[in-house]
Formats: C-alpha cells, sequence, structure tokens
C-alpha cells in the first residue's frame, strides 16, 4: 500500500477488491472528506477468541469459509442457509477446526427473503448468546440479465435476496452491535462499482450494497460500530 502520512478526519470504510484481471487492492478512504490514510489501521485480523458472529448465506461459498475461518480463530457462532444439509456440514468442519472443546454453530435455516424469518434469526441469536459482535452480510444471488431482458419480476427478486434482507438484518441488529461496539462486514462485488454487460439487476444491487455499507459507517462511527465491504470478483464455489 502507498504510504500517506494525512491523516483522516472522519470514520473509514474498507473496500477490499479481488479480481482476476486487476492487481488486488485495498481502498481506503475517509467518509467525509475522501482523505487517505485512516488512523490506526491494523490489517492482521484480531484474535475471534469468544466473540459471537452471525454469518448469512453460511451454507456454502464465501459465508462458508468465512464460518471456518471464524471458527478457527475461536469466535462463537450463529449461521444461516436455505440448505440444511450443506449448514450441518459447515458446522461440523467449524467443530473440526476450532479449537479444543468448541461449541458447535447455531444454525438457523432461514430464508431471508421472509421477514418473519429475519427477525426470527435476530431473536433466536440473541437468546443463545445474549449478545452479538460481528454481522456478516453475505447472503445474495446473481442473475444474468441486461436492460434489454431484465424483467420487473427479477428486479424485484435480486433487491429483496441481496439488498432488501440486508438491511432489515441490519436495522435488527444494530441496538445489539452498538452495545458490543461490534462490527459489520458487507459482502458486496466488483460489479457494484465496475460496470459489467450482462449484469444489469446484479450490479445495481450490489451499488445499493455498497451506498448502504458507506452511509452506515458515517452514521454509526460514534457509537463505535465499524462498517466494511468487501467487493470480490469471480468465485466459483
Amino acid at each position: 500500500m502507498e504510504k500517506d502520512d494525512a491523516k483522516t478526519c472522519g470514520p473509514i470504510v474498507f473496500r477490499i477488491y479481488v479480481d482476476p484481471l486487476y492487481i488486488n487492492h485495498v481502498t481506503r478512504r475517509c467518509l467525509l472528506c475522501n482523505c487517505k490514510e485512516p488512523r490506526n489501521i491494523n490489517m492482521a485480523m484480531d484474535d475471534l477468541n469468544g466473540k459471537v458472529a452471525l454469518v448469512t448465506g453460511a451454507s456454502s461459498g464465501i459465508g462458508a469459509a468465512t464460518a471456518i475461518l471464524f471458527a478457527r480463530r475461536g469466535a462463537k457462532l450463529s449461521l444461516t442457509g436455505r440448505n440444511e444439509v450443506n449448514l450441518q456440514r459447515v458446522g461440523d468442519e467449524c467443530v473440526r477446526v476450532g479449537p479444543a472443546n468448541t461449541e458447535r454453530p447455531f444454525m438457523v435455516v432461514a430464508d431471508l427473503c421472509c421477514e418473519a424469518d429475519v427477525a426470527n434469526l435476530v431473536d433466536a441469536t440473541i437468546k443463545k448468546f445474549g449478545r452479538l459482535d460481528i454481522l456478516i452480510n453475505n447472503a445474495g444471488i446473481v442473475e444474468l440479465s441486461t436492460i434489454e431482458t431484465a424483467s420487473l419480476e427479477q428486479f424485484d427478486r435480486v433487491m429483496r435476496v441481496n439488498v432488501k434482507s440486508a438491511f432489515q438484518l441490519t436495522t435488527l441488529c444494530i441496538p445489539h452491535l452498538i452495545a458490543t461496539r461490534g462490527n459489520i462486514v458487507n459482502v458486496s462485488s466488483i460489479a457494484g462499482s465496475r460496470s459489467l454487460a450482462g449484469m444489469h439487476v446484479y450490479g445495481m444491487s450490489k451499488s445499493a450494497m455498497d451506498q448502504m455499507t458507506s452511509c452506515t459507517a458515517l452514521e454509526l462511527a460514534s457509537k463505535g460500530v465499524r462498517v466494511n465491504s468487501v467487493n470480490p470478483g469471480d468465485l466459483y464455489t
């Protein structure tokens, strides 16, 4: 990363971009004036021992990998996904890689498009652990379309999964994250910041996720809650 002695005057959002066609990089920008070099940066992952993390879309892909990494770091996990069989497999792997006597992850099979399921997920997690330190908004779907082929049904479906569910879950988790001065990580996409032909509605949904990340970071910085996003490229899972 480039060295810059300038200090920032406001909250920071990290956006990590991973794209096989470009050099992987991390942008670091102050949300108030776009200046560089946030204060007290520590890129290393902290010890997560005892931290309670809620991970959506945890039955496969990025969500499963995140859950397994967090388990290895000693976190207590609340995992949700639609595929119960795969979710159980991820739970087994979390136990296998975790420290001795690791508690099995708390697993909730849920459809995040259902508002009642989202509310139940948060309530059940807090009832189980009594707190929440980390929220990973990972659940999402990819559907290809252009402005000529996209339908309103597709638009509603993609926005409901990729944006609305994350918005609802975040609003419900905020009081608990304020209490622990916790963290939110939103899994966006490189399609949110780069225009890609054939990913019209999907790209719109990820741009919305990026904007939600920035706005939420601004609004919660004074309350000690950090909000960041990761923007990966194509991943085959």
